[in-house]
């Protein structure tokens, strides 16, 4: 059915495109291979949401995140996390100041690394709790509060976390609630034997990148409402519920595997993630209405960090992944009313 789209929404969503694919050459020119993480990364920016890398050290992580802040124009900062990182070393503290000419005392706030519109949070599960903690209010709220006061982060305000699923000694590891906090979790692999000579024919031979600008704050401001306008249909959203409801063991949509090895499923967040996301997707096919095909793109990523598996299922060896691609297999695109 043709929709009657306004032609400023359709001109924005043709532009949106452009940049997108704009943006992937930009740190293309960084970045070698990594498309499905390239692409998580920005459809979490332009959903206004942030993202959790987990992968060993050494894959270019930190690089992607940098690469993105100067396609990007946006001010970037990047905090290495240790156990002995207090939340006053990311968020700012309070100090007191003295003007030379009349000796006058002062309060004033001495901002931390935190503000800053590109966050990267390297080895975020090596912080204590209190310090995950302050990291993760701010993602949420948008704002710092120091004795009282409140602090707008300035906008677009995106936060890149990373985790080293290996070494885990020393580490305090994000509890599944801080977890939920975050839009996507992105599994970074190793390179393939082609993308290996690639990166070594760029980095062992003097090669510097030039990264050109591609869009400014108010831009990506403005491509995450256009994202919120794409239509999703009651059936494709209801799709997004079932899929969901789909990781609660004993629930009416659960399927034989979740009800075996899953101990706790997503909460709304998974729904609103994979409703958001998919939008991102149907715009990047050049439509303004969700399918069922956008949604299935959405569901691992944003659902893999919210399923806690049971006893059984760590015995296993089994992943998140796993569940999913299962309850994807097996939950039906349209049923009952909804068809």
């Amino acid at each position: 059915m043709a929709q009657n789209i306004d032609p400023r929404v359709e001109k924005a969503a043709h532009e949106f495109c452009h940049k997108f694919q704009r943006l992937r050459e930009e740190i293309g020119k960084a970045i070698v291979g990594q498309t499905e993480i390239v692409d998580g990364v920005l459809v979490c920016l332009f959903v206004g949401g942030h993202a959790l890398l987990e992968g060993v050290p050494g894959l270019g992580k930190t690089y992607l995140i940098r690469t993105l802040a100067q396609a990007l124009s946006l001010d970037f900062k990047r905090i290495q996390f240790t156990p002995d990182l207090m939340p006053a070393d990311i968020i700012g503290t309070t100090i007191i100041s003295e003007e030379p000419a009349t000796g006058r005392r002062d309060f004033q706030f001495q901002k931390g690394p935190l503000f800053a519109q590109m966050v990267l949070a390297d080895e975020i599960n090596r912080a204590t709790p209190k310090t995950q903690s302050a990291l993760l209010e701010a993602m949420q709220e948008h704002t710092v509060t120091v004795g009282g006061q409140r602090y707008p982060l300035q906008e677009p305000f995106f936060v890149m976390a990373t985790q080293n699923p290996i070494e885990q000694e020393g580490t305090y590891p994000l509890p599944e609630a801080q977890l939920d906090r975050f839009f996507y979790k992105l599994i970074v692999e190793y390179a393939s034997r082609e993308e290996l000579k690639t990166i070594l024919d760029r980095t062992t031979t003097g090669h510097q990148p030039k990264i050109e600008p591609v869009m400014t704050a108010e831009e990506i401001i403005g491509s995450q409402r256009l994202v919120q306008r794409v239509i999703i249909a009651p059936h494709v959203q209801d799709y997004a519920i079932r899929l969901t409801l789909a990781t609660h063991p004993d629930g009416e949509f659960a399927t034989e595997m979740t009800n075996k090895y899953v101990r706790w499923g997503s909460s709304p967040r998974g729904a609103q993630a994979v409703s958001l996301a998919s939008k991102v997707h149907a715009l990047l096919e050049g439509r303004f209405n969700v399918s069922f095909d956008d949604v299935k793109k959405a569901a691992v990523p944003a659902l893999r960090h919210r399923v806690l598996l049971n006893f059984e299922g760590e015995a296993e060896n089994l992943r998140t992944d796993e569940i999913i691609a299962d309850i994807l297999n097996h939950t039906p695109t349209m049923i009952g009313a909804a068809a």
